[in-house]
């Protein structure tokens, strides 16, 4: 392991807005903020907003600055990546965002039920291949998952390069009856972008280099 990346490491150790919880203990004593997030984290009553597999945060933090009155939490397994996240957070003194070091499969540890108001998933890694579709972060299972753990009005935000995704989420959608609120195969072509899909990830400036469409997808859970 490099130099670097046991320096932040060591760094997210002492960030008051990263919280890296380890399974075992969550197991065994449960997570404290599990059902509290906002009264006893945020310490207000405002809608609680996650990304999940948020990498270095830049959509968190794009949401946090655009939304003063929402709580956003950034949820990912790579310690190097969230580093970025929670350090750029505590640099704009931003007090509507946390971050959480873990497996998105935990979910239902951190989060109690119709705890979250809304989902974003941005530029997920689409697991093409057929023996790794139990990956995908959209899924059967995973939104059976994002369920339990949302109110009944929570929404969910796909945002990905992937022609694949966009096309297979659309699908499940129909299939589980989920309500599709809203879906671009290329969000340029709109006529007006709205503010929050202009929130742009290191990925995401990858994909438009090379010319490939961004697609949007937005739907009800429940």
């Amino acid at each position: 392991m490099s130099k670097n990346k046991l320096k932040k490491f060591a760094e997210n150790k002492t960030f008051n807005n990263l919280i890296q919880p380890e399974r075992k203990n969550i197991l065994n004593h449960g997570f404290i903020f599990r059902g509290k997030w906002c009264s006893n984290y945020f310490f207000n009553n405002n809608p609680l907003v996650i990304e999940l597999g948020c990498g270095k945060g830049e959509y968190t933090i794009g949401l946090a600055n655009q939304f003063s009155k929402k709580n956003f939490i950034g949820i990912d397994i790579k310690g190097s990546r969230i580093w970025r996240g929670a350090k750029t957070a505590i640099e704009k003194s931003l007090k509507n965002v946390a971050f959480v070091r873990t497996q998105i499969q935990n979910l239902d540890l951190l989060f109690s039920n119709d705890e979250i108001n809304e989902i974003w998933i941005t530029f997920p890694d689409p697991h093409i291949k057929f023996r790794k579709r139990n990956k995908r972060l959209i899924s059967q299972n995973m939104l059976e998952l994002y369920k339990k753990v949302s109110n009944k009005d929570c929404i969910v935000n796909l945002k990905t390069d992937s022609e694949f995704l966009h096309g297979y989420t659309l699908g499940l959608i129909e299939s589980f009856g989920y309500e599709l609120i809203e879906t671009s195969h290329n969000i340029d072509l709109q006529n007006k972008i709205n503010a929050i899909l202009r929130i742009r990830t290191e990925y995401e400036k990858k994909f438009r280099k090379d010319n490939i469409p961004i697609t949007y997808t937005k739907f009800k859970l429940k």
